[in-house]
């Protein structure tokens, strides 16, 4: 028997039958094209990297879990909600009036109030956000609910280990919810030490090896904090060192953007926690009138807020929903900061059609980046835009890690997504819109100030630049949706 043609055999059997069921499997097009040159391509390990990363094994059952246990809670809060989101609409403001489209999809698609009476304040880089979040934390009087991508076991990280012990101790209950692949360092020696003092932790999808393949791929790339149901944080900036510039530990000046949110805005964040936390333990969380607490009435209706969630258990992208119903909204200008830029058909398309119609587009990206092959395939998108008129900066003091958007200088966007395909389809993410001018212009001054930190990509020269560099980002560009 010529064992060798068997084993060929065999191969090309299994080859098709992982093509096949790719193309089942798969929703998007792209990825399903990628995943299918991937395994013809690539011998074996094609193969091993689809079944390591590409699939979810259990996806319908974790998620449908998820979604049935969230739904009784979602009624429950329905009718406090949706009442918020009428009179929103009636005081209105000049942004919510010109952009109703991108809060009435919103508010349809995944239930997100438009909220009023908030106070709200622009964090940039770690040496504003920290401070504000340890005070924050330290005036707690009844709930702390914290949920992050990265914690790290590090200067920055005990601090805040520190006050979530000494609130535990004056009462206060404490919820804290870390991704267990983001957050690696801290699930020996920290967690241990929260959960002795008191303080209940809990991973998000926690890697185990036999369940490597469908946990590594779906993670919890939120940063949340939620107190007393009143005072939120979020945005793009993990709890490290290394996000506090002039920090002995931090070599690389790091830009980044984060948000405070005081008032009914911190209610969406607060039922997205619970709905994690409730997946993440498998308790049914009873509802308490501490998590959603009524603020005294204001005569000034403050800033107008909605927040946009989404993840792998969404019936659709929201975030990336939200992102394109703005672009397609934008009358003058559109201003994106990403450190991760890698746009799908769809973005990439709104992008071209608003600078050809004259919207004043330009995107902020790293002229230093973590990621060598991220970088190159974002490279290669660059083209097309600048064809379409799109102005393109790289950022040169450091590393921009900022996650924001903002139209017409009356609609900003701050969050956790990336304009990625891991964002979109992937990550659970969690981004917030914001609808007031004066708010969007004081997101429209940093923006101005990080430009003058950037380099702008002249198109003839980008187009004249060497043929292998281009070559080797086309080549990045075909793993762009597996990245």
């Amino acid at each position: 028997m010529n064992w060798l043609l068997l084993g060929e055999i065999v191969y090309v059997l299994i080859v098709i039958a992982v093509c096949l069921r790719v193309v089942y499997d798969t929703r998007t097009t792209t990825k399903t094209l990628a995943y299918l040159l991937m395994i013809v391509f690539l011998p074996f390990v094609g193969i091993f990297i689809y079944f390591s990363f590409g699939i979810n094994y259990r996806k319908n059952n974790m998620y449908s879990k998820k979604l049935f246990e969230d739904e009784d809670m979602a009624n429950r809060l329905t009718n406090i909600l949706s009442n918020y989101s009428k009179e929103a609409f009636e005081k209105g403001n000049e942004a919510l009036n010109n952009h109703q489209n991108i809060a009435k999809m919103l508010l349809k698609e995944s239930f997100s109030p438009i909220t009023y009476h908030n106070e709200l304040q622009l964090l940039n880089n770690g040496e504003e956000k920290f401070p504000a979040v340890l005070g924050a934390l330290k005036e707690a009087k009844k709930t702390i609910h914290f949920e992050y991508y990265i914690y790290e076991d590090d200067d920055i990280g005990r601090q805040i280990e520190q006050v979530l012990i000494q609130k535990v101790g004056e009462g206060v209950s404490v919820r804290f919810i870390y991704d267990d692949f983001g957050s690696s360092d801290i699930r020996g020696k920290l967690v241990k030490r929260l959960k002795q003092a008191g303080v209940e932790a809990m991973p998000f999808l926690k890697i185990k090896f036999v369940a490597l393949a469908n946990r590594l791929n779906y993670r919890n790339h939120r940063k949340i904090i939620v107190i007393d149901g009143q005072v939120a944080f979020v945005g793009g900036i993990n709890v490290s060192d290394k996000y506090i510039n002039g920090n002995k530990n931090n070599d690389l000046y790091w830009r980044d953007t984060h948000l405070k949110i005081t008032g009914t805005g911190a209610w969406y964040l607060q039922y997205v926690f619970l709905c994690d936390w409730q997946f993440c333990s498998g308790e049914k969380v009873e509802l308490s009138a501490d998590f959603f607490p009524r603020r005294p009435e204001q005569q000034n209706p403050g800033k107008m807020l909605q927040i946009a969630a989404s993840g792998p258990d969404s019936r659709n992208s929201v975030i990336l929903f939200t992102i394109l119903q703005a672009i397609y909204s934008a009358k003058k200008e559109i201003c994106i900061t990403s450190p991760y830029f890698i746009p799908g058909d769809g973005l990439l398309d709104a992008l071209s059609i608003a600078a050809l119609s004259g919207v004043r587009v330009r995107i902020l990206v790293p002229g230093i980046s973590d990621s060598k092959l991220v970088n190159a395939a974002a490279s290669s998108y660059y083209s097309d835009l600048l064809d379409c008129g799109v102005e393109i900066y790289k950022y040169q003091k450091g590393f921009i890690h900022a996650k924001t958007l903002f139209i017409d200088r009356e609609v900003g966007m701050i969050g956790t997504a990336n304009m990625d395909f891991r964002s979109f389809d992937l990550n659970f993410e969690v981004n917030a819109i914001v609808y007031d001018k004066d708010f969007v212009m004081g997101m429209a001054e940093q923006f101005e100030i990080d430009l003058s930190n950037a380099e702008k990509i002249d198109p003839f020269r980008w187009q004249n630049r060497r043929g292998y560099l281009k070559f080797l980002e086309q080549l990045a560009r075909l793993m762009s949706p597996l990245l």
